[in-house]
């Protein structure tokens, strides 16, 4: 299977590279943001890396409560 879009570095990414990186894709070729994002999922399902989530970003350990003392 050939692929139809250029990869950011100009090679194909490792799945631990493509994991880590928030873009795969070279952006000049896009004319719009949509486009791209939606050219970055298919890249990420064609290599078999997990699309990011939009809390991916925030820790999933709970926040200890402050211990006050009256």
């Amino acid at each position: 299977m050939d692929w139809k879009y250029r990869w950011k570095n100009g090679y194909r990414p490792s799945r631990d590279e493509a994991a880590k990186n928030p873009h795969l894709l070279d952006e000049s070729q896009f004319e719009s943001e949509q486009d791209r994002k939606l050219a970055e999922e298919s890249a990420r399902k064609h290599l078999g890396v997990p699309a990011p989530t939009l809390d991916e970003e925030h820790s999933i350990l709970p926040h200890a409560v402050p211990n006050e003392k009256a």
